[in-house]
């Protein structure tokens, strides 16, 4: 079973995936549609792709289910990820001089995003599922995520700070160096751990339909798969819209949203630890109370960004971007420990396979919360002003999490248990 410093060591890898993803979704999401003039629906529609091949991970899961597997999955998917982020920033390059040609290397791009994110996350995720002992799945989960938002937060600041005063050669050389590094890491972090841990066993003979049969044959499996899809909507909506928006309504630069989401994230990771002190620590609360704490205070939060909207800059839009961020941890902790918990519930050599079949769930729900957003604000612009455009998605945003608090409600166990009374039964 796996240490507590060994846990940290994968957590690095969370942290490398986190750091290379937000530099697509924020920095280069903003450079389109600000600097480029490009309409909203586009990057938004390039996320939805990467998101749209990650439907892969139930098939990456499963591949990796075989002891010994995941650690090539993990690594190579890393290397994938980073080489697609290196193009897509020579695509933003490219845009000035030829639209078809920027579209065009923006797509392939995109895709070995998705197919890196893909095979590198649900390996990870399925190999701490299967090598963490019960009791510390939890803990793991929490401080994997803590570290990967972690690793959002610090590179959406460091390169926010570096971009500033932009040049397309300097936006080339930070990624360069990002995705480099990322690799690197990742590659120490997961060298050796695999095979003193898991005995290798050869390929499971079970065809991949019948083994993502089974797995959605579990009630619990299947009932998770729905919330996780719903809830992810609702936390994603925003993701491709906040930096334009405060850039377009509040006018920050490039440098200065980039800083913005790294201060959403900042918000994320103190949500997050604070619900794991309060409730490993202090046994304060259980999954079901923090997720619908967590959905009400971010509906909270996206109603107040849609209120500060029509006074225009010097509103305070950063407090109401780390508030959000607050309540996105305290949602998404609960529902990650309850994944990571469920993932080893069921059959056997199936935990990759469950992984994946949630990991499917919340990229479908990523990549269609995110296209939404940004069409419905390309939609609203036609007609209102920017800050009405803006606030209408928020709300809209809004009103999801409160279902989603209501879903959680019905669906989650109502006692102080742990994340395994979930859904109970089969």
């Amino acid at each position: 079973m796996l240490t507590w410093f060994q846990i940290m060591r994968l957590g690095l890898v969370q942290m490398c995936l986190g750091a290379i993803v937000v530099l697509t979704t924020s920095t280069l999401n903003r450079l389109m549609v600000v600097e480029l003039s490009l309409a909203a629906v586009l990057p938004g529609a390039l996320v939805a792709l990467h998101y749209g091949i990650q439907l892969s991970r139930p098939k990456w899961g499963f591949a990796s289910d075989a002891g010994g597997q995941r650690t090539r999955w993990i690594i190579g998917g890393m290397a994938i990820l980073a080489a697609g982020a290196l193009l897509a920033t020579v695509a933003i390059l490219l845009f000035p001089v030829s639209f078809a040609l920027g579209l065009t290397v923006s797509i392939a791009a995109y895709a070995m995003i998705g197919l890196g994110v893909g095979a590198s996350g649900t390996s990870l995720l399925a190999l701490l599922a299967t090598t963490t002992a019960p009791q510390r799945r939890a803990a793991a989960a929490t401080i994997t995520w803590l570290m990967m938002i972690f690793g959002i937060a610090v590179t959406a600041g460091t390169v926010g700070a570096f971009l500033d005063p932009y040049t397309p050669a300097l936006l080339l050389k930070v990624v360069t160096i990002v995705v480099t590094a990322a690799t690197a890491l990742t590659t120490l972090a997961v060298w050796g751990l695999e095979r003193r841990l898991i005995k290798v066993t050869e390929p499971d003979a079970t065809p991949f339909r019948q083994g993502l049969a089974e797995v959605w044959a579990e009630r619990r499996a299947r009932n998770f798969t729905l919330f996780v899809f719903l809830s992810m909507t609702a936390y994603f909506m925003q993701e491709l819209i906040l930096e334009p928006y405060a850039g377009l309504v509040f006018g920050f630069t490039p440098g200065q949203s980039t800083s913005l989401s790294g201060a959403q994230n900042g918000g994320t990771f103190v949500g997050m630890l604070a619900v794991g002190i309060l409730a490993t620590g202090f046994k304060i609360g259980g999954l079901r109370g923090w997720v619908v704490a967590g959905c009400i205070g971010s509906a909270a939060s996206l109603a107040a960004l849609a209120f500060i909207g029509p006074m225009g800059p010097g509103a305070p839009l950063v407090p109401a971007v780390v508030a959000l961020g607050f309540f996105n941890g305290m949602f998404a902790v609960a529902a990650i420990g309850s994944m990571m918990a469920l993932a080893g519930q069921g059959r056997d050599r199936r935990e990759g396979t469950r992984m994946g079949l949630w990991g499917a769930a919340q990229a479908v729900a990523a990549g269609f919360g995110g296209l939404t957003g940004a069409a419905l604000v390309d939609l609203g612009r036609t007609t209102l002003g920017d800050a009405q455009a803006f606030g209408s998605v928020f709300i809209f945003e809004a009103a999801l999490f409160l279902t989603a608090a209501l879903m959680a409600a019905k669906i989650m166990d109502r006692h102080r248990a742990s994340a395994s009374t979930l859904v109970p039964g089969e």
